[in-house]
């Protein structure tokens, strides 16, 4: 699962979009068109080339639309023009790399254990040698890198991005949220005196559910800062965590609910702030393939959409592609990453191919 921060205003030629969400550190302006197209890599390797020109897979992928079907099927058969950033004369990536046109197809099922963002983005770079753990640290030690050399001003908006996220202000936001989660971080070790402390509270006559929220609150971690976003982030549903993750749902009439998760299982759903971490770590673009159908209000030629994530370091590699199907309006809620296996293809004009990014 994935939270996206949007807003649906722009788009990768031709569809319209959301971007993602602009952190401080990240530079959002948007990328001016070269005035020619580089040599296009050709290579594809052997064990994909069947499969990168018989469908991209589409046809099998469940829970599609039929309208989704089509649109993604477009992309492989017409492929997506990627080209090389380059922002007011200040060339951001490596002057070895060239324009490429990818036909994206799909790289598979992923399990939905809160680990997707990471399983998937090892499986659409076809990474080996890193596993999903080892993505999601490498994540959050970019991050804190990043996090520790930026300004107070700039500091304060990551905070107040991430506090927005995991301890929302409940007065507010209930104009687009139906339910709004807090998520606070329990240490493992001590489990059984908050289990203590909430038993007391039940033996006083408090509702089991109110007794949790109050513990809880009180003696847990909230997510509301870089140093705790880095704390949640690290956790991936293992016994080897230090923190499990205790979330509190709300609607506007109050609590609905308490996931005690006394299993310990549940991962922190990679975020934006997760991907452009990603992105840097790797020193390549990101992009969220997002398809949505009818229940976000969408007609079929804006059905889907690329939400791009750009590194903060210079580009050095070619960019990968995640799937995910959005849930309803603006994507909030979209629930699953899925790898796109992105293969190089032999160059048409701009003109021809079904997106230019």
């Amino acid at each position: 699962m994935g939270k996206l921060l949007c807003d649906s205003t722009t788009a990768a030629e031709p569809f319209q979009g959301s971007p993602a969400a602009a952190l401080p550190w990240i530079d959002s302006k948007s990328p001016s068109p070269m005035e020619a197209i580089g040599a296009v890599d050709l290579v594809v390797p052997m064990n994909l080339a069947n499969e990168a020109f018989t469908g991209g897979g589409w046809e099998d992928v469940v829970g599609l639309e039929e309208a989704q079907r089509r649109h993604l099927q477009r992309l492989h058969a017409k492929g997506v023009l990627w080209k090389p950033p380059e922002i007011n004369d200040s060339v951001l990536s490596s002057s070895d790399l060239r324009s490429v046109v990818f036909r994206l197809a799909y790289g598979g099922e992923v399990s939905s254990d809160g680990n997707c963002l990471f399983t998937a983005s090892q499986k659409a770079m076809a990474v080996e040698d890193v596993d999903s753990r080892e993505l999601r640290r490498r994540t959050v030690s970019r991050f804190l890198q990043d996090f520790g050399s930026v300004s107070f001003e700039e500091g304060k908006a990551i905070d107040d991005a991430i506090r927005h996220m995991y301890s929302p202000d409940l007065r507010f936001g209930w104009g687009i949220h139906v339910v709004q989660e807090v998520k606070l971080l329990a240490k493992k070790e001590d489990r059984f005196s908050l289990d203590s402390a909430i038993n007391e509270l039940i033996h006083l006559g408090m509702q089991r559910e109110m007794a949790e929220e109050s513990i809880y609150k009180e003696r847990c971690i909230p997510v509301n800062d870089g140093p705790t976003w880095a704390k949640y982030m690290l956790i991936s549903g293992s016994p080897e965590d230090e923190y499990d993750i205790i979330t509190l749902q709300y609607t506007e009439e109050g609590l609905l609910s308490v996931d005690e998760n006394r299993e310990g299982r549940a991962a922190a759903f990679g975020d934006d702030i997760a991907i452009e971490c990603l992105a840097t770590e790797f020193k390549r673009e990101i992009y969220v393939v997002q398809a949505h159908g009818s229940d976000a209000m969408v007609d079929e030629e804006n059905c889907v959409f690329f939400l791009p994530h750009r590194p903060r370091s210079k580009i050095a590699e070619l960019p990968f592609f995640l799937f995910m199907k959005g849930t309803g309006w603006c994507g909030a809620g979209a629930d699953h990453y899925e790898p796109l296996i992105a293969h190089p293809s032999a160059y048409v004009s701009q003109e021809k191919v079904a997106v230019v990014l």
